[in-house]
């Protein structure tokens, strides 16, 4: 097994405008974007790609059937020519090295499709729950800044920060290939699976992107979350009140 195995699945010449990235990450948020996307717009799987990088384990499907963890990349396209990439799988790489390696495989896929944007999309953890879920941006050019905030985005950068793992990595090796990069990260509380930053991610995207994409299943899986988190704080409420103690 070579360190980093792609294997086109379809022989036939395809093209993409721009790529979005939604492995895992903070409150899955990216993840869920994209499966939503690829859900609803239909898209279909043209590359599968394997990596010693990626964790050392099988994956154990419906049935006891057991797979390699592997990262795929999906193609949509409408009768008017547009066409998007979606960049999925099941986990990031285990080492530094294995994300530079990975990010640079992925932008050679970008590359091979002609992509001249990639859209990165991940969790921004405030380690709280918040009333609304801001979107936060970030860009590898100053020239894309405007266009976030007028999607409804709120431009990072105002304190030093980062951003870990593909969803940073992709913007910057991008920008050494002249390739725009944008990354949209919805605020999460960081410990829980987040339809409802996805929901508000999913917003921002379509608009930069111009097209329309029924949200209406990422909005009830929210709305189902809201509600078990709404009882779990109301549990640990009641615990609280039992266990204070008064004196006097």
């Amino acid at each position: 097994m070579d360190d980093i195995n792609i294997d086109f699945l379809t022989e036939d010449e395809v093209k993409a405008d721009v790529l979005i990235e939604g492995l895992p990450g903070i409150g899955q948020v990216g993840k869920l974007v994209v499966e939503h996307m690829i859900q609803e717009l239909g898209a279909e799987k043209i590359v599968d790609i394997t990596s010693i990088f990626l964790p050392p384990q099988v994956l154990i499907e419906p049935g006891g059937r057991v797979r390699l963890p592997n990262n795929e990349v999906y193609l949509w396209k409408n009768d008017e020519g547009r066409s998007i990439a979606f960049l999925i799988g099941d986990f990031q790489s285990t080492s530094n090295e294995g994300h530079y390696l990975l990010c640079e495989a992925y932008l050679d896929i970008a590359e091979e499709l002609g992509v001249k944007r990639i859209y990165t999309l991940g969790g921004y953890g405030v380690g709280h729950l918040t009333e609304e879920s801001r979107v936060l941006g970030a860009a590898n050019d100053e020239s894309l800044a405007a266009g976030i905030v007028v999607a409804g985005g709120v431009m990072t950068g105002e304190e030093p920060g980062g951003i870990v793992g593909a969803s940073g990595l992709l913007l910057g090796l991008a920008a050494m290939r002249e390739i725009e990069g944008i990354c949209l990260m919805g605020e999460t509380p960081g410990y829980v699976v987040d339809p409802k930053s996805a929901t508000a991610v999913l917003a921002v995207l379509c608009r930069l992107l111009g097209i329309t994409v029924d949200a209406t299943r990422l909005a009830e899986h929210a709305a189902e979350v809201e509600k078990i988190l709404a009882k779990y704080e109301e549990m640990e409420k009641g615990r609280e009140e039992e266990n204070l103690t008064y004196i006097g």
